[in-house]
């Protein structure tokens, strides 16, 4: 069965009847290659050879800037280019653009050249649509197939007729800067008597400390840029034909990738090349497509993935056309994900059906839309986000109604370890715990595997995961795996922690618990140890004798009330003479509460006496003790 590579799509349809100058043209100089990018702009490369002192290109006016800014000439000839002029329009110079001006109107660069004979190589920009990606998977038992495709528009005013094309991923900085357009900008005024009617900015002066180091010396062309190493072609006895066809394309139209030779430094100019190019090493593919030739290469340029197509494209203006970018075998499945969507109210106890794979290609993928497919069947769509190579991507498609999730939630503090010590101060650190409990409950008859998206909490660490747990930084959540049985249910804790800082009363049960747990620690400072422990012994005197103190001041102050109530109760009896004996015994109960009131006072004076000797001598005991290094949590 064959399978075209490139399809033609239907022209686009313009916003207007009227025709679209092209951007740049000039006599001589074909239209040779096309790289574009994700930016909105595109890098055109033209070359011919010119048998004459001068090179007229025409340029439509709202690129004249994109053109100057990124003009980059090589005169593979020998000689050299003198320079390039433009006339000015002066009105347009000292006034605002009218509002109906042009775009399609076509101003004149003049590239002036030493000499009759060029053989000329011209690089520039302009404005493109970007190139758009589409992505298929095909998920077999044991793996997956991803194909990419790039959709490109052809916009630009001509057709593009056998031209060499690149599709970059990813956006680099361009910008439109207005070369063409003159600028006077304002000075300063000063009258014939020296008055200064404008402020003159003060300039500045810094010396150079040193003279600056000479520039290293630049690499061989051939190892400016490393190509990645052909893979092994295991192809089937079957394909033996599509082997030879490949080979018998390769060699009709040239290298399949342009070698370093043909390439400029920091991707400037991502095509403009001098001399002939080197033979280039062959790209890596994989067994799914048959005619590999038709498959782009896949080099990374100035920290960007470059697909570039083997053989020449014509694409004509006003059209689009789709290209295959890559074919392969990726490791990859079909399984569930739990991650609730607020615009899919079912998904808070249903997981997604979500199509997981890597991406081996070697090359970022940008984002784009990917169809899913299995067993001959089309499952759904999803949406991939750029991903670089050696990612994973999970993509949402379907709804599992199959398995349901529960999840509860629950906040603690616990623990307490020694963090500093110094001037007296004790400082701890606690755990603030977040547990997320999740149960998951399969309804099927046969085995599933279910990820959990869990949201994790900012600033928190992952204590102990469940096994298999990717915990994606940056992306605030974790991938908690579960394998579940058929009819089972599993429950499933998810622990998270931030370490919070305390300052103690050194007599809390807290800062007990933080010292007791240094002591008892084999990785702790001998001399630390030493010091808290005699401390310590200290600090039992201590909290024994504070304690002894609050239980007698805790009764004393119950003796003076009941003392206060039982004159109070004497004093309402004093007249009735038929409670004689309840005013005796009011009477005997004041007599002992009073002795017993003497006995507390003399102890309290003792022992207040014995809490302040103890806690001078326990402050004398910290007084030395200097933790500055907290040991690593466990």
């Amino acid at each position: 069965r064959s399978i075209a590579f490139v399809l033609g799509l239907a022209a686009l349809a313009g916003g207007s009847n009227c025709a679209t100058a092209p951007a740049v043209t000039a006599p001589g100089l074909t239209l040779k290659k096309v790289v574009i990018y994700r930016n909105g702009v595109g890098y055109f490369e033209r070359g011919g050879r010119v048998q004459s002192d001068r090179v007229q290109f025409r340029v439509r006016r709202d690129e004249v800037g994109d053109f100057l800014a990124t003009l980059a000439v090589l005169e593979r000839g020998g000689s050299s280019v003198r320079s390039a002029s433009f006339p000015l329009e002066v009105e347009k110079a000292t006034m605002p653009p009218p509002t109906n001006d042009n775009p399609n109107q076509l101003q004149t660069v003049v590239l002036s050249l030493d000499g009759q004979q060029h053989d000329l190589q011209v690089g520039y920009i302009a404005a493109t649509p970007v190139w758009k990606p589409s992505y298929r998977l095909v998920i077999e038992k044991t793996a997956a197939s991803l194909q990419a495709w790039g959709i490109v528009q052809n916009l630009s005013g001509e057709d593009w007729n056998n031209v060499s094309l690149s599709l970059i991923a990813e956006a680099p900085l361009a910008f439109d800067a207005s070369l063409a357009t003159p600028v006077i900008p304002a000075r300063p005024v000063v009258t014939d008597g020296g008055d200064v009617m404008a402020v003159v900015p003060h300039s500045e002066t810094s010396l150079a400390d040193a003279p600056a180091a000479p520039p290293a010396p630049a690499p061989p062309a051939e190892m400016a840029m490393a190509m990645p190493a052909p893979a092994e072609m295991d192809l089937a006895e079957d394909d033996e034909e599509g082997r030879h066809a490949s080979s018998k394309v390769a060699k009709k139209s040239g290298a399949l990738a342009p070698t370093a030779r043909a390439r400029t430094a920091a991707g400037a100019m991502p095509g403009l090349a001098g001399g002939d190019s080197a033979a280039a090493q062959r790209p890596a593919y994989s067994r799914q497509t048959r005619n590999l030739s038709a498959l782009a290469a896949i080099a990374l340029q100035a920290g960007a993935t470059r697909y570039e197509l083997p053989t020449p494209v014509t694409i004509p203006n006003r059209s689009a056309t789709m290209v295959m970018l890559l074919d392969r075998q990726v490791p990859g499945e079909a399984i569930a994900l739990f991650a609730p969507d607020g615009g899919v109210p079912e998904s808070t106890s249903h997981p997604f059906r979500v199509a997981r794979f890597a991406n081996n290609t070697g090359g970022l993928l940008e984002r784009g839309p990917l169809a899913i497919f299995s067993e001959g069947a089309f499952l759904g769509q999803g949406m991939i986000d750029p991903l670089p190579n050696g990612a994973t991507a999970t993509v949402p498609f379907a709804l599992e109604r199959s398995l349901a999730v529960e999840v509860s939630r629950e906040n603690r503090e616990e623990g307490a370890r020694l963090y500093h010590i110094e001037g007296g101060l004790l400082t701890v650190v606690r755990d603030a715990v977040w547990l997320t409990k999740y149960q998951v409950k399969n309804g099927a008859d046969q085995s599933a595997k279910l990820l959990l998206k869990h949201p994790r909490v900012g600033g928190a660490r992952l204590n102990k995961p469940p096994a298999g747990t990717e915990d994606n930084v940056g992306s605030g959540s974790a991938l908690v795996p579960v394998a579940l049985a058929p009819r089972a249910t599993i429950d499933l804790t998810v622990d998270e922690r931030q370490e919070n800082q305390r300052a103690l009363d050194w007599l809390s049960p807290l800062a007990d618990e933080a010292i007791r747990a240094y002591i008892g620690d084999r990785r702790a400072d001998a001399v630390i140890v030493s010091q808290l422990k005699a401390a310590w012994d200290v600090r039992q005197l201590l909290v024994k004798s504070t304690e002894q103190q609050q239980e007698l001041a805790a009764e004393d102050q119950e003796r003076r009330r009941a003392t206060e109530e039982t004159r109070a109760n004497l004093k309402a009896l004093e007249k009735n003479t038929a409670a004689g004996d309840l005013r005796a015994k009011l009477t005997s109960r004041l007599a002992a509460d009073a002795a017993r009131l003497d006995i507390l006072g003399k102890q309290l004076i003792e022992v207040r006496l014995k809490v302040n000797e103890n806690q001078i001598r326990f402050n004398e005991a910290i007084r030395a003790i200097k933790l500055l290094e907290p040991l690593p949590a466990a």
